[in-house]
């Protein structure tokens, strides 16, 4: 069975699914008899969006139908493939049933379909986007298509990495990095999310063992340090080298910034215009980096649309 992708009306939750190509009919399904996606990567949240959407619901009913399967371990219940969030506002709305079209599929061809159908979300955290490509790529590898874990600069066309990046319009080492950041302990990720590690310096220290991540937490934590990409980098460098104590990443994070060599210096005054009024310099630090960051991915996504013109 194929699908194709449909954008929906609610654009504010990001409802992008995908449908059979066939148009199925929907059935009205008791929400009773549904249940998530067993290690799906989407984070259905209680916040202002969904509180929207529950307003919307109460309004109009479910509009977009669910995508499900039949549940493999559960004899006469239905596996979400795409409307985890739709199913928990419908439940907070007090309906009963819900609209859904039930498609035959095995886990994988499950796996990749809800990953298609929810990462063109308008708001997706990185590390949503990160164990849903982490997702896709196992589903595809177990498939039995051409795969390649390793992280070179120089590929073939053909490998799972590049098929995924450019379904969704990334590099293939764009790919590898979001998965790269699926090794971060939670708490690390959960920085990352927060922007309070920027996302290339998540990739790098992605590479450390899980004590020298908890040590670099405790320490981030601690001494309220931020993490720049030269530190996340040397870092990386020592932990290959097994040299990465507590006391090298205390000594990393808190290192003079007289002896940096290469820093770019801004005048407060110079750039503090561009700031809402009232933003601390880590703010203004953090925002630059991020807008860095944003301009780093955009780029990335321009060459490589322009290698497939």
């Amino acid at each position: 069975m194929r699908f194709k992708q449909t954008n929906h009306s609610d654009r504010k939750g990001g409802h992008t699914m995908a449908e059979p190509e066939n148009q199925m009919a929907a059935e009205a399904i008791a929400l009773d008899r549904l249940c998530p996606f067993a290690g799906h990567p989407y984070k259905v949240l209680d916040n202002k969006d969904m509180d929207e959407l529950c307003a919307s619901i109460r309004k109009q009913g479910v509009l977009s139908p669910l995508l499900v399967r039949p549940s493999e371990s559960a004899p006469g219940k239905y596996e979400v493939i795409s409307g985890h969030r739709r199913m928990h506002a419908a439940r907070r709305a007090g309906l009963q049933t819900v609209p859904a079209i039930v498609c035959t599929l095995d886990r994988d061809d499950a796996a990749i379909a809800l990953v298609d159908s929810n990462l063109h979300r308008e708001h997706i955290l990185f590390s949503e986007k990160a164990f849903a490509y982490r997702m896709k790529f196992e589903a595809m590898r177990r498939k039995g298509r051409r795969t390649d874990l390793t992280s070179s600069q120089v590929a073939t066309r053909s490998d799972t990495a590049a098929e995924i990046g450019r379904f969704f319009r990334e590099s293939r080492d764009q790919v590898f990095r979001y998965i790269r950041l699926t090794y971060l302990i939670p708490e690390l990720l959960d920085l990352v999310d927060k922007k309070r590690i920027a996302f290339l310096s998540g990739v790098e220290i992605s590479y450390l063992r899980e004590q020298e991540q908890r040590d670099l937490l405790e320490v981030i934590l601690s001494e309220d340090c931020r993490l720049f990409l030269s530190q996340a980098q040397q870092m990386k460098k020592l932990a290959r080298k097994g040299e990465l104590t507590k006391d090298a990443i205390f000594a990393i994070l808190h290192r003079e910034k007289g002896a940096q060599s290469g820093m770019l210096r801004f005048k407060v005054e110079e750039i503090q215009g561009f700031f809402p009024k009232g933003y601390t310099e880590a703010q203004m630090h953090a925002a630059i980096i991020e807008l860095m960051e944003a301009a780093y991915m955009r780029w990335q996504s321009e060459r490589f649309g322009s290698d497939t013109a």
